[in-house]
């Protein structure tokens, strides 16, 4: 018997091997890159690859890379765009839906996914002439071009076949599980490292699309450096230890700037094929002129805003109220400088206050995710629990990844006694805030009121482990006892 199991265990090994080589010489066969006109493993069909950047546009503009939604400049936008547009004409997959956007950050960055470019207001301020723009977006949307992220997960994935393949050839087991996991592809498309390679292929490609636009690409080298000055300059203005320096550290070891980076940029100009030269190569006047505007504002939000939200963390909220104050008096005409004030104003228990400011917010950007949730928030705090669920109803169709709107929104179904739609928010809540102090044991009370006794001692067991002293943690314990002999 013991014979049997070992040959039995060696066939499902045997197979499994076949069956990874079977798979990958057959999705390399069919996949080819469109930059290198070369086979490679690639999980992700086109169009799955579009509806991933779909998906993950809302959670990035708004959180990721460094937040702040868009940036308001309809005429900024069309001229910038116009230049995208002209990059995407002459890219390897000009076939792709593509918008751009202004996002309205510090941080000064530059990122795509398929469907999408967006460039900072720190990083557009930073840059001299549209020669520089091109070569920035250029080397983003040669990233999308050349299927880098999709590549990233797709070997991602087959990484996870052999691991989970290998578990079952070991355990005996079927492959439903591999099969399950290899037939579905996720449904976020994380903006990954490149590697250094990648980054050098997006180079050359943002050299070779603003060279066919008459760009002269020695505008590469300038933009590299004006971002390396930008990078160390935003670094200085961040306090050591606060987490948006961690999280910049990262952000620039994921794009790094260095001598090296500028040679190799050097002796790629070399080997780009030489284009008619459009005007002066840089049309530097224009797009100062066209920058001016964000430019100014860039300096407030750097020098008032940007520290009126650090002081508002540290919970120095005086500060951070002096500091907003005088962000509005320079540039009346920013939402997040209202939408900042309103929660000052509810730390400040002036409910009144915060919601006329915003309201005012909307009034300049209808769709402001930050002062919905602020009034979803505060008609949460007034028990007005039907008109809290539709405001954060709504600022989740604009920011489907946003913890506080969940938090609350599962507070109002719970408040109302809505049990079931209370746990579909809360839970997500508990994983992203694992030491939150009461989550755990409100999921076991809905758990409880719908009669899941098995998820509620679970949840109430959690409770007990975050925070057993509090009100719920006592409440946790009293119910664990309850429960104990009626779980399965």
């Amino acid at each position: 018997m013991v014979t049997l199991k070992k040959n039995h265990h060696h066939k499902i090994k045997v197979l499994f091997l076949l069956l990874v080589f079977f798979m990958l010489s057959v999705l390399i066969g069919c996949a080819t890159n469109p930059v290198t006109g070369k086979s490679q493993l690639m999980f992700l069909s086109e169009e799955q690859e579009i509806q991933m950047g779909k998906d993950i546009y809302p959670n990035a503009i708004w959180e990721g890379e460094g937040g702040g939604g868009e940036y308001r400049d309809d005429r900024l936008k069309a001229y910038l765009k116009n230049i995208v547009l002209d990059i995407h004409r002459v890219s390897h997959r000009p076939n792709l839906p593509l918008d751009f956007a202004i996002q309205n950050s510090s941080v000064p960055n530059a990122w795509a996914i398929p469907g999408h470019v967006v460039i900072t207001r720190g990083l557009l301020s930073a840059l001299d002439n549209e020669g520089e723009f091109a070569f920035v977006m250029g080397h983003e949307m040669g990233h999308v071009a050349a299927r880098h992220s999709a590549s990233q997960v797709s070997w991602s994935i087959f990484h996870q076949a052999i691991l989970t393949g290998a578990g079952i050839a070991l355990s005996g087991s079927d492959y439903s599980d591999l099969a399950l996991m290899a037939g579905s592809l996720g449904s976020s498309l994380l903006l990954l490292k490149y590697s250094r390679n990648d980054e050098l292929e997006a180079d050359r490609l943002g050299l070779e699309y603003m060279s066919k636009l008459g760009y002269d690409p020695n505008n590469a080298v300038s933009a590299h450096r004006n971002l390396e000055k930008v990078s160390n300059e935003y670094l200085k203005s961040l306090n050591k230890g606060t987490q948006e320096r961690g999280f910049f550290e990262e952000l620039l070891s994921t794009h790094p700037r260095t001598s090296r980076r500028i040679e190799e940029i050097q002796s790629l100009i070399k080997q780009t094929p030489l284009y008619s030269k459009r005007g002066d190569g840089s049309n530097r006047e224009q797009f100062q002129s066209m920058i001016g505007g964000i430019k100014k504002s860039n300096e407030n939000y750097i020098a008032n805003y940007d520290k009126a939200v650090q002081e508002y963390k540290n919970n120095r909220i005086d500060e951070a109220l002096k500091l907003v104050n005088k962000a509005i008096s320079n540039d009346p005409s920013q939402a997040p400088f209202y939408t900042l004030l309103g929660y000052i104003l509810i730390k400040k228990k002036d409910y009144g206050g915060a919601e006329k400011q915003f309201d005012r917010a909307l009034q300049i950007d209808n769709n402001y995710q930050p002062a919905i949730r602020g009034k979803g928030i505060l008609h949460n705090m007034r028990d007005n629990y039907g008109e809290s669920i539709g405001y954060l109803k709504r600022s989740l169709a604009l920011f489907p990844g946003d913890t506080t709107s969940k938090y609350y929104l599962g507070m109002s179904y719970y408040k109302t006694g809505d049990f079931r739609s209370a746990v579909t928010q809360l839970k997500p809540v508990a994983e992203a805030w694992q030491k939150h102090p009461t989550i755990y044991g409100l999921l076991g009370i809905c758990y409880e009121k719908l009669n899941d006794i098995n998820s509620a001692y679970r949840a109430y067991n959690l409770q007990i482990k975050v925070a057993p002293n509090n009100e719920m943690g006592k409440w946790a314990s009293q119910r664990i006892g309850v429960l104990k002999t009626r779980i399965r």
